[in-house]
């Protein structure tokens, strides 16, 4: 089995189906290290009532818990949706080594607000399976009209 950006934006997808279980917007992510899944997390903001819950969040609080430091300069965050302001300001302050999303947001993303909030060095790869991402995010909206 071949474990590239595709295979691992399919688990981070995996993760945006357990966020929609539990009636979260559906957002997953998965921080992967040397090429090993270390974290895996969903938004939680609703379940948690907390409005910093989001999938990347949580991601990186569960890798930086697992590499016993708050820098994830040799990981790849992988998330379904173009991450907020918040969250791309969070990756850029754990000095993440590449950034991978599927679905661009063109209303809360962060490109659209502060698109140099990244770090500098942080790779950006973006529309891995965008569509799939995209049409989780379409079905949770249009379910809670």
């Amino acid at each position: 089995m071949v474990m590239d950006d595709t295979y691992f934006m399919k688990q981070a997808l995996l993760e945006a189906d357990k966020a929609a279980e539990r009636g979260e917007v559906p957002v997953g992510a998965v921080v992967v290290c040397r090429g090993r899944i270390i974290a895996r997390a969903h938004n939680l903001t609703e379940t948690l009532n907390d409005v910093t819950a989001h999938a990347e969040m949580q991601a990186i609080t569960a890798a930086a818990n697992v590499l016993g430091g708050k820098y994830l300069t040799d990981c790849t965050l992988y998330v379904t949706v173009e991450p907020c302001v918040m969250c791309a300001g969070a990756i850029a302050w754990a000095q993440t080594g590449r950034l991978v999303f599927g679905a661009d947001d063109e209303k809360r993303g962060y490109q659209r607000y502060a698109a140099n909030s990244l770090h500098p060095k942080t790779e950006v790869v973006k529309g891995i399976l965008a569509e799939e991402a995209a049409a989780r995010m379409k079905a949770f909206f249009q379910s809670k009209r």
